[in-house]
């Protein structure tokens, strides 16, 4: 079959499913009408589905099992926001928005799958469908969608695992990949600078947190530019400042949180420690601290070998001119732990829409749906093509 062809006949299909899921956007690990809409056409495919894996995922399978397993992934939760497109298809729920391409994820997953499923001559084998939850969010226990999955043995035996990212800031049509690491990995931390109230006029009769903020701030950012190897990428920023209530108050304490990233563990680890000894100069001034470090998402790392047949595919099918080495970013995703489970890459898909700045997470994302036939069948033929190289 000649993916790229069938998934253009499928192209309205695809945009109709895309504009229903995002009209009603789900939050993380509460896609429920999302997750019915799936496994409905999944059946109405005639395929087995499984639903409640990883609390609100769907995993659907082609083949008899007997070879090799090849696993498709989309993530299916919303965001956060309040969409401020006016188009036919805009958010009908208030403060929740399809703002990163989850919505396009899904309904591009749906038309692989229903592409793979007319094809009479696939290898031996397995082709997995894993709809994933809350992407975005992890649960009270720490956990986000992929864990969840891998938890409910949704990516047990896999040969390989694959997905896509559309990329609202890459031209439309064009299909970037990498190898190796390409995403960070991304913790939180959360502090609290502790002092002794005071008057703003008598300073010297407490111990003012917002003076020790200065410090910390500047001990914070010498980090990355004085305690780190310089050659391995890392990020440390201050996202959140919170103290006092009035101009004449010297508060007891102050709030702050901030966000780390890095591609190695070991460079992970030593920012956690330097970041302890910075917030160590609070007590060198007469104050205290707390300071909580939540680990999220491990980096992303793209096995080199699945990620060269995924650009092999894309220049086959849209031409060495439109397929683009991915660029680094300090980005997080949480498909990183699929790619820890089973050799696996991510590609992006180009779907600028206009010369309008639409990034992720932004109350105006949108995307070129032409662009997605193209996701689909690049997903659909490297699928194949992994099936058949691993038989």
């Amino acid at each position: 079959m000649n993916y790229l062809e069938r998934a253009r006949e499928l192209e309205q299909q695809i945009i109709d499913w895309r504009r229903d899921i995002h009209a009603h956007p789900e939050l993380g690990f509460e896609e429920t009408r999302t997750a019915r809409l799936v496994a409905d056409n999944l059946r109405e495919m005639g395929l087995e589905v499984e639903v409640g894996v990883g609390i609100t995922g769907v995993v659907a399978r082609i083949g008899d099992g007997n070879g090799p397993k090849i696993g498709i992934r989309a993530d299916m939760d919303a965001l956060p926001i309040q969409e401020e497109n006016d188009v036919p298809y805009k958010s009908q729920t208030p403060g929740v928005m399809h703002a990163c391409g989850h919505d396009a994820h899904t309904a591009i997953l749906l038309s692989v799958a229903k592409m793979l499923n007319e094809t009479d001559d696939l290898p031996p084998g397995e082709i997995r469908f894993l709809f994933q939850p809350s992407e975005e969010r992890w649960d009270e226990e720490g956990h986000s969608g992929a864990t969840r999955m891998i938890e409910d043995n949704a990516l047990e035996e896999l040969d390989a695992v694959i997905a896509l990212h559309v990329a609202s800031m890459s031209p439309s049509g064009t299909v970037e990949v990498a190898d190796g690491h390409f995403m960070a990995a991304v913790d939180s931390f959360f502090a609290t600078i502790i002092g002794e109230g005071a008057h703003g006029a008598s300073p010297h009769t407490g111990i003012d947190p917002i003076f020790i903020l200065g410090q910390v701030i500047n001990a914070v950012q010498g980090i990355r530019s004085r305690r780190l190897n310089p050659t391995e990428p890392s990020v440390v920023t201050i996202g959140s400042v919170h103290a006092g209530v009035a101009p004449n108050v010297i508060p007891n304490e102050v709030k702050l949180s901030g966000t780390i990233r890095s591609y190695n563990e070991e460079t992970r680890s030593q920012i956690h420690e330097e970041l302890e000894k910075a917030f160590g100069v609070t007590r060198a001034l007469g104050g205290d601290y707390t300071l909580h470090i939540s680990r999220g998402y491990p980096s992303m790392y793209n096995d080199p070998h699945v990620a060269d047949l995924v650009r092999a595919v894309s220049r086959d099918t849209i031409g060495e001119e439109n397929t683009k080495e991915k660029a680094k970013t300090m980005g997080a995703e949480d498909f990183a732990y699929m790619a820890q489970k089973a050799p696996g890459a991510m590609f992006n898909l180009g779907v600028q829409l206009d010369d309008i700045k639409r990034p992720h997470h932004s109350p105006i994302f949108d995307i070129d749906e032409h662009a997605l036939p193209i996701g689909a069948a690049v997903l659909a033929e490297s699928a194949v093509r992994l099936l058949r190289e691993k038989a």
